[in-house]
């Protein structure tokens, strides 16, 4: 595959602090590539820089070859966390305002079918919800019709529901060619729409690959899973190793049989029992640690 957007020992400091440490990535064209991390990874600020609203302190980004200019600027679309929309004009007035922001446009009407906004295009912005809001943030993201689309945290706030649409909308921008950087904490998101991930942690890149392949290289068992209440002395058992949660004991096993008849010897009831295999979670947590970060 070709480099579409690639980092070179790419480093930031704030006040002495070093946010970003030596970041090297290249994103394929027409890849879904998510970046991942805890709060203060240095995630953002990573993605800030790809997107040129910050400058490296060192480093080099770029794109097609060539540092960022011009042309990547007119190349991109980006859909931030939180945007303010214009209020009182509708839904089709605002992707004409963005429009005139750049001298190629895709036609609104080929916008509200990728994005689905028929239904509400000409409704005043206020009283969008909020899947149709992201939905329309989406759509003026594409107004240009990027090459390189940035998605920041495009799914918070949003019912399963609305969710599940918007990663229809991805698809679809996806068959397309173009290629998508995700930044989300959804880790069954990431997992559905990513060609590839990298994970932060302290300003550095500690894992990449695809899904599967970061799953099959650090895990090689599955989970059992039993209410609290059904395991409430969750001593160890051999082999395997147990964690207990707030309401739920969770046992690692590469030997399900073998667990199985171990908590059948002591009564346990596994009425409840649920056998899972390992999760991007499981993988961010594991490598991030299960700590609370502000």
């Amino acid at each position: 595959m070709t480099t579409l957007l690639e980092t070179h020992h790419l480093v930031k400091h704030f006040h002495g602090v070093q946010a970003v440490d030596g970041v090297d990535l290249a994103i394929p064209t027409g890849c879904c590539f998510g970046l991942l991390g805890p709060n203060g990874a240095g995630k953002t600020t990573t993605v800030e820089m790809l997107e040129g609203i910050q400058k490296p302190t060192s480093g080099q980004i770029r794109y097609q070859g060539e540092p960022l200019g011009p042309r990547f600027r007119q190349d991109i679309g980006i859909m931030f966390q939180s945007t303010a929309l214009q209020d009182h004009i509708t839904g089709r007035e605002n992707l004409r305002m963005f429009g005139h922001f750049y001298p190629r446009t895709l036609p609104i009407a080929e916008l509200a079918d990728t994005c689905a906004l028929d239904e509400f295009i000409d409704r005043d912005t206020r009283k969008l919800s909020g899947g149709q809001r992201q939905r329309l943030l989406l759509a003026i993201a594409l107004v240009n019709d990027p090459e390189l689309l940035f998605l920041d945290e495009p799914t918070t706030g949003l019912d399963p529901q609305a969710r599940r649409n918007f990663w229809e909308l991805i698809h679809r921008i996806k068959a397309r060619g173009k290629t998508v950087l995700l930044t989300t904490h959804y880790m069954e998101e990431a997992y559905h729409l990513c060609d590839e991930i990298a994970i932060m942690d302290h300003g550095r890149i500690i894992a990449q690959g695809s899904p599967r392949d970061l799953l099959a290289a650090h895990f090689d068992d599955v989970v059992l899973q039993l209410p609290l209440a059904d395991f409430p002395d969750p001593t160890p058992l051999a082999s395997h190793t147990v964690i207990q949660g707030r309401d739920t004991v969770e046992i690692l096993t590469r030997d399900v049989n073998a667990a199985i008849a171990e908590l059948l010897a002591r009564n346990l009831s596994l009425a409840r029992l649920q056998i899972r295999p390992r999760t991007l979670e499981d993988l961010f947590l594991e490598l991030t640690g299960r700590e609370l970060r502000s």
